[in-house]
């Protein structure tokens, strides 16, 4: 993929992500559901996890900055970073066909089970009990709920997407106009 592309690609994914996370997400104090994962996920599987985790950290910060929610805290794009690497070292296709369909449906169930572990249910309670100062575990049992639910969702979208974007993707990436 020439620069030129990847560059006009990880513009929209950000603008997407920034979008997704400010404006059409549902935000409470304790829990935000969103999409915001879709662009970050798409970026990590088409450009990789440099890009992934510079998208991510940019929309951020720019989202932060432009459309503030709260306080802006440096953990919480710790996390994005945390995530955006799970998602770009499992997820990313060098080549068009690089894995089979099912090692693809592996390797996501893996990069969303890590991330809800690690980023959204370890790391985001822990900066929510820190900017709040309210219990971890009071937290955890609040946002649990919220992040099984949200698992199934985002492996069966990020999966049906993939598929139907694959071959729009690969026809940009060969300059192919139809």
């Amino acid at each position: 993929m020439s620069k030129n592309k990847k560059i006009i690609l990880a513009g929209l994914l950000l603008a997407m992500q920034i979008v997704l996370a400010r404006f059409l997400s549902i935000k409470t104090p304790i829990v935000t559901i969103g999409f915001s994962f879709v662009p970050a996920i798409l970026c990590a599987i088409w450009l990789g996890p440099k890009w992934c985790i510079l998208i991510s950290i940019l929309a951020d910060l720019i989202g932060a900055t432009l459309f503030p929610f709260g306080s802006f805290f440096i953990g919480y794009t710790i996390t994005t970073a945390v995530a955006s690497a799970i998602y770009g070292i499992l997820l990313y296709k060098k080549e068009e066909n690089c894995y089979t369909d099912k090692q693809f449906i592996l390797r996501m169930i893996l990069a969303v089970l890590l991330v809800t572990l690690l980023a959204n249910i370890g790391l985001n309670t822990l900066w929510l009990s820190i900017t709040t100062g309210k219990a971890f575990l009071v937290l955890l049992a609040s946002r649990l709920l919220k992040e099984l639910i949200m698992v199934p969702i985002k492996i069966i979208l990020m999966i049906f997407l993939e598929r139907v974007l694959r071959t729009p993707f690969h026809k940009y990436l060969r300059g192919e106009n139809d």
